[in-house]
């Protein structure tokens, strides 16, 4: 149950990359919320899980995309990670 808990997160924040990417509105809010989740998933890389690493490198992007207007291809590869984690943990 918590894998699939886990894996929501993922996909949420891999929904707020592609909102991003394409152009839409993403409220203030939920930006904060997908990044502060994914920052405190990805403090798991201290017990040893590499793909933790991409959970803190995605946090990161979500908080600089609010100030920053990010290239497309930035966007694009941590949406297409963060949904595939999150495709596998609700296998």
């Amino acid at each position: 149950m918590i894998i699939k808990m886990l894996g929501f997160i993922d996909l949420s924040a891999a929904l707020a990359f592609l909102m991003l990417a394409f152009g839409m509105d993403v409220f203030f809010q939920f930006l904060l919320f997908c990044s502060g989740l994914l920052f405190m998933k990805g403090l798991f890389l201290f017990t040893g899980d590499i793909l933790s690493g991409i959970d803190l490198i995605a946090a990161f992007l979500l908080i600089i995309s609010i100030f920053f207007s990010l290239p497309s291809i930035i966007l694009w590869v941590p949406a297409f990670l963060l949904l595939a984690k999150g495709f596998v943990s609700f296998i």
